[in-house]
Formats: C-alpha cells, structure tokens, sequence
C-alpha cells in the first residue's frame, strides 16, 4: 500500500484515536478524506488507496463479475492490507481504532475483520456485499460494527445486508444496521446517523 493520504491527530496529554478510511470502486485516498477529518475530530486519519486496477476504477480487490469475487486475490489483499494497518498502529499509540468504508472499501474492511478480529474496535461498513459465507470469528465479541445501505439498492441488496448483520451479531458484535430509502448512493441522513456512531470517538480539541 504505497499510496496513503495521512493527517495526524490533536492533544498532547491523550492518545489520539485513529480512523482508517476505505474508499469505493473508481475513487482514491481522497474520496472520503475530507468527510473523515469532519467525522472524528482530532482523530490520526489514514485513507488508503486501493492497488488493484479494473478497467481504470481503483479497487482492493479483484473480482470476475458484479457480486463475483476472486477470492484468492481477495484473501492476498486482505493479508495485505491488515499487515498495513498494523504497521500504521505501530507508528503512535491509539485510544481507538476506526475503519470506515463504502462499497468495495466496505468489503476489504468487512474481510479483514473476519480474519483479523483485533485490528477494529468499530467499523461503518457503507453499502456492503459479502456474498459468502464468513467463517466464525469469536474475536469480534463486544465490535461495534455501523452498516448503512440503501433500501432500494441494485448492487447490495437488502437481503445480503441482513444476512452480513445477523453474522455480526452472531459473533457478539454490538451491530445496527441503518438504512435509507434510496439506492447505493450515500445521503445526508446516513451521514449523519454514522456522524453519531463516531461521536464518542472524537477528540476535543479547543
């Protein structure tokens, strides 16, 4: 993961949470930089940019069709990109740790905590698609996990997003699924709602 656009965190006398920001297909380590730095305030922001290429659109992970992924390189990736994340935490200690992604970043999110359950306390997964069956992982026991998703929406439909929540829970995740009334497009109501999830995790800085 070469590419990473990076802000560090506020306050000198606590440890600065730390928000990991997973961009959708087609978008860049900027995608959602901006909104990260709003969403937790003095929170250290790291946005990373997908390695793989289809067709031009930046991804995490190969796929052979919509909803069809290539789960070998998916498994590659995910290897990958957890050794990314855990080299970053080296690099400062962290009151928390936050990722956040939307569609395919969801998915590269949602797949590194199958296999790697300690690396998120929290996570917003916008918009996923896990069209398989997730190994049990007892380590996300007491995860606060956010999914949001468009009733209506043609590439995640609702019900792979209950089935992606049900095996949250099943784990003892502390899982809320929130939905809007439109498509795979982000809103300002889901914005907000995922606004107050991170509300506790931001940092005071005045």
């Amino acid at each position: 993961m070469s590419h990473y656009h990076f802000r560090e965190g506020k306050g000198r006398d606590i440890k600065a949470p730390v928000l990991f920001l997973f961009h959708g297909t087609g978008g860049d380590e900027n995608q959602f930089f901006d909104l990260g730095v709003q969403l937790m305030a003095g929170a250290r922001v790291i946005a990373v940019r997908g390695d793989v290429s289809e067709q031009g659109a930046l991804r995490y992970f190969k796929r052979t069709g919509e909803g069809v992924y290539d789960m070998a390189d998916l498994a590659t990736r995910t290897q990958a990109l957890s050794a990314f994340v855990r080299e970053r935490l080296t690099e400062g200690e962290a009151s928390a740790v936050v990722g956040l992604g939307y569609s395919n970043g969801a998915n590269i999110l949602a797949a590194m905590q199958f296999e790697n359950p300690d690396l998120f306390g929290a996570s917003v997964l916008m918009h996923p698609l896990i069209p398989f069956a997730p190994k049990p992982q007892p380590g996300l026991a007491g995860r606060e996990v956010l999914i949001t998703a468009g009733r209506q929406d043609q590439i995640c439909p609702a019900e792979a997003t209950e089935r992606l929540g049900d095996y949250f829970r099943v784990q003892g995740s502390q899982t809320e699924i929130y939905y809007h009334a439109g498509g795979h497009e982000i809103v300002a109501t889901e914005i907000g709602r995922i606004q107050q999830f991170l509300s506790h995790y931001s940092v005071l800085t005045a």
